[in-house]
């Protein structure tokens, strides 16, 4: 499903690209992340400069290799890139470029409920973390000791603006480090540049390799 952005002039006051540009957002803590297994939805139908965008991309994350494994990884990562991972750490250094207190992290236990009824390859999928924040279900002991970091997390931020708190692994602010907390079943740690190398491929190289793309084809059309 697609939803149309709706720019009324009121709570949306421009389109938000513009509005990360120009760093019109209010300086208010923001937490935000992704999970390490996001992708699952198919690709749109494609248009000839989509086309090209989509083979551009496929490129980078697949290749022309014949190992279905690799292929299978390298397009649920893709997806996972598109769709989430890259959107959310735009947001993150949006909100920290305007000044606001960030805290970014990357979930990387699948429920294992969940686990039982998907795929041994698939890891943590689109909100899985809901269910172990929310403790929507009864869960092992080890789950239910990680639910009950990651609500101690949740609550200190709803009430602080700050996760951090007693007895919790630092959650470091993101700033020009990129630091994040990576957030495992048996342990949190703190880490830095979350898909440093694919933020890039995704919102420089392939601007520019559309833009290259363009200038060829109007030439031609000359």
């Amino acid at each position: 499903l697609r939803f149309q952005v709706n720019v009324d002039g009121h709570f949306l006051t421009k389109p938000v690209d513009e509005l990360f540009r120009k760093h019109e957002l209010h300086a208010v803590p923001f937490m935000t992340g992704v999970n390490n297994d996001e992708g699952g939805w198919m690709l749109a139908s494609v248009s000839p400069k989509a086309a090209f965008i989509r083979d551009v991309i496929a490129d980078e994350y697949i290749g022309n290799g014949d190992d279905r494994v690799k292929n299978r990884d390298g397009y649920t990562e893709m997806l996972g890139d598109l769709f989430f991972t890259i959107p959310a750490i735009k947001a993150a250094n949006a909100h920290r470029d305007a000044g606001a207190p960030v805290y970014l992290y990357e979930y990387q236990h699948p429920p294992k409920f969940l686990q039982q009824k998907r795929l041994s390859f698939v890891g943590s999928d689109h909100g899985d973390e809901i269910f172990i924040v929310l403790g929507f279900y009864p869960c092992p002991e080890d789950e239910e000791q990680l639910s009950k970091i990651m609500m101690s997390y949740w609550g200190n931020f709803a009430r602080t603006g700050s996760p951090n708190g007693h007895n919790l692994v630092h959650w470091p602010k993101y700033g020009a480090e990129e630091k994040y907390l990576a957030i495992g079943l048996k342990k949190q740690v703190t880490a830095q540049h979350l898909k440093k190398e694919r933020f890039v491929f995704l919102t420089q190289t392939v601007p520019e390799k559309i833009k290259q793309h363009e200038e060829n084809a109007e030439r031609s059309e000359l």
